[in-house]
């Protein structure tokens, strides 16, 4: 009985798409890359046709699927919101705090931990999100960084990204623990200026969490800091090459146009595609909450999007590979660049790019099988066949 599984046909690398490519697997890993026809020595082989071999989606930012909110705090709803992204493309998952009470968060982190390798790490997102921008995340949980708190949070080691509003006190001091941390540092629900981003740089802060939501602008910031007018997290991000930042590319929260600009200024190496994805991904339109599940915030899924009525959107209900193929039909982005969005750029950013990512010898078969149409037909975790 072999221990090697090949898959042949065309094969989607970071910059191009290899037709007539060989990936070779063996327990658990890819040993080769090439193009070729398989022979017999390099085991069961799984065919494309004329659809394609991608490596397996990672996600940085999201919150549930399939009835369950990471926030609920147990293994059971750990897996099975873990669970949910998995099926539908999504191998390495970063599980995403709302605001809440510090117990909670770490009830959160004790249940992701729980999940297994698939899990690196959390996002730790709420609770430290500027006053009035919180948007759907229950606005009584939001609160300024103390030392206390979140160094109890990075004692855990398994916060790999860190997000804080850089105009908050004590933002500073946050960015520069979660730069000891090793975490991707990133400023959200925030209506900072650019002197406040520029601060926050310095010391450490990176990235952007999904753009023009919850975001500052030049308006909002002279209402905010009066006159001269200054620039905002948008200025600041589109004019440092260093910063990335991400999109909800599910077809409601950014029109076309938007999302051709976020690509067309930052490229596929800084531009990350994410679904904030709530409990509600899978389940029919209703009524469910977002957050805590005895203790957070109501919303409204309609089967296309989350949102709070009369108020706005609260988050998708899309898995990660909707937003590749929504990206890759709005936008000029490639075939190979809608899926680097999901897949390499985040590995990279979050220090994961040696063994994730993408298709490359010595990295984990996460791998899946798509159709022409990019839709997921087969996901394999290291090898296994899940569907």
């Amino acid at each position: 009985m072999t221990d090697r599984l090949s898959f042949h046909g065309n094969i989607v690398l970071p910059d191009r798409i290899l037709p007539n490519g060989l990936v070779v697997t063996r327990r658990g890993r890819i040993i080769e890359v090439s193009q070729r026809t398989p022979d017999p020595e390099d085991g069961p082989v799984v065919k494309s046709g004329n659809g394609f071999i991608a490596p397996g989606y990672i996600d940085i930012h999201v919150h549930g699927g399939d009835g369950a909110d990471f926030m609920d705090g147990t293994p059971e709803a750990a897996r099975i919101a873990a669970d949910a992204h998995l099926k539908r493309g999504t191998t390495t998952i970063f599980p995403t705090t709302t605001t809440g009470r510090a117990k909670e968060i770490h009830a959160m982190i004790r249940a992701c931990q729980s999940v297994g390798d698939r899990v690196p790490g959390i996002h730790l997102y709420g609770p430290y999100f500027a006053e009035h921008k919180a948007g759907c995340h229950k606005k009584s949980g939001r609160r300024n960084p103390t030392a206390k708190e979140y160094e109890s949070y990075f004692a855990t080691g398994f916060v790999k990204i860190a997000t804080c509003a850089a105009e908050l006190p004590g933002a500073l001091d946050f960015y520069r623990a979660a730069k000891r941390a090793k975490c991707l540092i990133t400023c959200g629900h925030s209506d900072a200026s650019w002197p406040e981003m520029a601060a926050a740089f310095e010391a450490g802060m990176r990235h952007v969490d999904h753009f023009w939501c919850a975001m500052s602008s030049v308006p909002s910031v002279r209402a905010r800091l009066g006159t001269p007018m200054r620039g905002s997290m948008a200025e600041f991000v589109l004019a440092n090459p260093e910063m990335s930042t991400e999109v909800i590319a599910d077809g409601q929260h950014l029109a076309p146009e938007l999302l051709e600009f976020a690509f067309k200024m930052k490229g596929a190496q800084r531009l990350l595609l994410v679904t904030d994805a709530n409990r509600a991904l899978g389940m029919p339109p209703g009524e469910y909450i977002f957050g805590p599940k005895r203790a957070g915030t109501k919303f409204m899924s309609d089967g296309k999007v989350g949102y709070v009525p009369n108020q706005g959107l609260a988050s998708s209900v899309i898995p990660l590979s909707e937003a590749v193929r929504v990206m890759h039909r709005d936008t000029s982005a490639t075939i190979p660049e809608a899926i680097r969005m999901a897949s390499l750029t985040q590995a990279e950013r979050t220090g994961l790019a040696r063994n994730r990512g993408s298709i490359a010898t010595g990295k984990r078969a996460d791998i899946l099988v798509l159709n022409r149409r990019l839709e997921v037909r087969q996901v394999y975790l290291e090898g296994r066949r899940l569907n």
